[in-house]
């Protein structure tokens, strides 16, 4: 690591000087397997030639402009999200972070537009949002907002998946005016909710006046086998805050809402430099229509199932394993141990993995993998957590 970077990292002994699909290279010219996909961003892998194309073309026209003057990529990319996701307006960005910051400026706008001086947006524990300062605030997570108190004011904090928690705040909070939640948090640990807790917190805004607004940074673009997670569900959000896989690499964030939500922000609300430049929406115009052509939700859904049933045979009778849960392309094996060790030893395998919440591998594999890549992060995966431990109980 260089002596003139920041030390905001630990990166892993590896660089990596070229992708091609679900795989990497590096400089000494070893084949790993990406089984993260640079945390759950590049969902049609690396340097794929649609995504490449696009951003040629539009590199060699016109980068920035700004807003200050009409873009019409933007005007494309924002009409096809909102049809997609069932929205009205959109605002782009240039990272999940900022997608979120804007969510919250845009629910505590519409609380002061209606007359709420001290509004509070409930958040939920465990949950991870971001790291600037509104964000790590919001974010459920003390290790991320430790040394940098004081935190930003007006957030109520429930247990995740908890309705009942929530209905208590709704009795005793009369200022809050939203709710900010993950429908399946990622940084977490693949924290899956239950079948009605979307459902039942639509129930609950619609009764309260509030915003629901979902996280969907890690678990959008057809990550769970729908365009949306939220989409498993009957409900409809007012706010999707969207990232990641939206631009394969290319920085792009987008706040998306409707109904009411869609026009709380006038011009000098909220604003961006760099956010929805034609760059960044022409590479987000072709991810999605990648996504759309090859079906890639689909089978984000099917080899997703798979890679669960083959880690759920493949670690039949391993005492350390206490349970793998996840839906479409976002897998987690929780231990009943620490196991940031795998992350090491599934480098020296040629796999890139992660481990969440001290106990959960998380597995975030491109959506273009096919079945026999599939198998090879199963084979490997299970192999290692069985050596693991194996070796924890020697």
């Amino acid at each position: 690591m260089s002596d003139h970077l920041m030390s905001t990292y630990a990166p892993l002994p590896v660089t990596f000087e070229r992708g091609e699909g679900a795989w990497l290279w590096d400089k000494q010219g070893n084949i790993y397997l990406d089984a993260l996909s640079g945390i759950g961003v590049c969902g049609l892998g690396h340097a794929h030639p649609n995504v490449t194309e696009a951003i040629n073309a539009q590199a060699k026209k016109l980068l920035h402009t700004s807003n200050l003057y009409t873009i019409e990529l933007q005007n494309q990319l924002a009409e096809k999200l909102c049809q997609l996701a069932a929205m009205d307006k959109a605002f782009f960005c240039n990272s999940g972070a900022e997608a979120i910051e804007a969510a919250i400026k845009l629910a505590r706008l519409h609380g002061h537009q209606n007359n709420i001086s001290q509004p509070s947006i409930i958040v939920a524990e465990n949950s991870f949002h971001g790291r600037t300062m509104a964000t790590l605030s919001a974010t459920g997570n003390r290790k991320v907002q430790a040394g940098f108190e004081p935190l930003v004011q007006g957030f109520i904090r429930a247990p995740y998946n908890d309705i009942e928690a929530i209905r208590t705040i709704a009795q005793r909070s009369p200022n809050v005016v939203a709710i900010l939640i993950e429908p399946i948090q990622g940084e977490g640990g693949i924290n899956i909710p239950g079948s009605n807790y979307l459902t039942e917190i639509r129930a609950l805004c619609d009764e309260n006046g509030w915003l629901m607004m979902l996280d969907e940074i890690q678990s959008g673009m057809c990550r769970t086998g729908k365009w949306f997670a939220y989409q498993h569900s009957t409900c409809l959000p007012d706010v999707v805050c969207l990232a990641k896989g939206l631009g394969n690499g290319i920085p792009i964030g987008a706040c998306l809402a409707r109904g009411k939500a869609a026009d709380v922000f006038k011009p000098g609300t909220h604003g961006t430099t760099f956010g929805g430049n034609p760059l960044v929406c022409s590479a987000a115009l072709a991810v999605i229509q990648t996504l759309e052509e090859q079906q890639l939700a689909a089978q984000a859904n099917e080899l997703g199932n798979n890679i669960r049933d083959g880690l759920r045979n493949a670690l039949a009778g391993c005492d350390a394993v206490k349970e793998i849960r996840g839906v479409g392309m976002m897998i987690g094996i929780e231990l009943n141990r620490p196991c940031i060790e795998l992350v090491k030893i599934a480098l020296k395998h040629s796999l890139l993995i992660s481990v969440q919440a001290e106990h959960v591998v998380r597995l975030l594999p491109p959506l273009i993998i096919s079945s026999e890549e599939a198998y090879q992060i199963v084979n490997i995966t299970s192999t290692i957590i069985k050596d693991f431990a194996s070796a924890e109980t020697e």
